[in-house]
């Protein structure tokens, strides 16, 4: 083969290639719609994946969201059932307060009782020694007063000491030479307190100031 054929057969491939590159580069109207509309399909497709993307994204936050507020349910209703068995414990343990808040004091005032059963069925005997029952009356009674003093219970005796109508109440006044004026003269029946407060006041005699008459002494 000679020099100017290798020549053309190089120019003609040349053609070849710059032709077909012509028309690949170069399309037609029907081209360029076909190749919009396989854009735009690929478009969408790349839309609807990203859709379904988001759907996939939202249902698994919801389901999260779902599960915490199942966890914070169950959460509210046992707080609730604790908060009920602690409301019932509570009125339990108030009301059996109330019922056996003198238990504690009924037991101590037992013995007080059986005592005075036994005074009064050693008095009704014939031979009663009377000195005996005496001193059964005494040992009763100081047995009471330790009772009330176990329980705070405090005796108001005033006699001798000045009237305080917080503690006292006035039977009667007096006229006495020797003492002061609102003085109490005579207890006819001791008050009670109770923790410091006033159960019954004592009930006294009140001295007051002797009155002289001038025409007598005239």
């Amino acid at each position: 083969m000679t020099s100017e054929q290798e020549a053309e057969q190089i120019k003609a491939a040349t053609d070849i290639e710059e032709e077909q590159t012509s028309q690949a580069e170069v399309l037609t109207p029907e081209d360029q719609v076909d190749a919009a509309a396989e854009a735009e399909s690929e478009g969408e497709v790349e839309a609807e994946a990203e859709v379904v993307s988001d759907e996939n994204d939202l249902a698994v936050q919801l389901e999260e969201a779902r599960a915490k507020a199942d966890a914070n349910w169950d959460l509210a209703v046992r707080a609730k059932a604790e908060l009920d068995n602690l409301r019932k414990r509570h009125e339990r343990d108030l009301s059996n307060a109330h019922k056996y808040a003198l238990e504690r004091f009924v037991n101590e005032l037992l013995p007080v009782r059986d005592s005075l059963e036994l005074g009064l069925k050693a008095a009704q005997n014939d031979d009663a020694d009377i000195a005996k029952l005496r001193e059964g009356t005494d040992l009763t009674l100081n047995l009471f007063t330790s009772v009330l003093e176990k329980f705070n219970v405090a005796v108001i005796d005033p006699e001798g000491e000045p009237f305080n109508p917080e503690l006292h109440q006035a039977m009667a006044m007096q006229p006495v030479a020797d003492v002061e004026p609102n003085t109490v003269v005579s207890v006819i029946q001791k008050g009670y307190s109770l923790n410091e407060r006033l159960v019954r006041p004592a009930m006294v005699i009140v001295s007051q100031a002797v009155s002289t008459n001038i025409d007598e002494q005239a």
